[in-house]
């Protein structure tokens, strides 16, 4: 992993953004694949108005890109992102992620909405 360096104040809207359990566990999910944004309204028991607040936050430091296809939205890490390399190693320092990361997906999987 490239060392990435930041200003102090970057470095606490990043944790900022991803000191909330909702959007950090989103950035795990994209971590692992492409989500829409209905697979988090159901993982997550959320509005899509409450999912795109989160998505919206996430989106506003550089961290994830969408893609349209027709009706749908499909959200991912951006691969430009000067915070990209960081994610999956500070993903992976917290243990109960993995565990977290697959009880959400179960809750959705089969969703019919995309």
């Amino acid at each position: 992993m490239e060392k990435v360096e930041m200003k102090i104040s970057d470095a606490a809207e990043l944790f900022k953004i991803l000191g909330d359990t909702s959007r950090l566990s989103m950035v795990a999910m994209m971590n692992k694949k492409e989500c829409c944004v209905c697979d988090f309204t159901e993982c997550f028991g959320m509005s899509q108005p409450a999912v795109s607040q989160h998505l919206k936050k996430l989106r506003s430091l550089g961290l994830i890109k969408a893609r349209r296809d027709g009706y749908w939205t499909y959200l991912s890490l951006d691969e430009k992102s000067v915070y990209y390399d960081m994610l999956p190693s500070l993903i992976s320092s917290i243990p109960e992620m993995d565990t977290q990361i697959d009880r959400l997906f179960s809750k959705c999987e089969g969703a019919s909405c995309c």
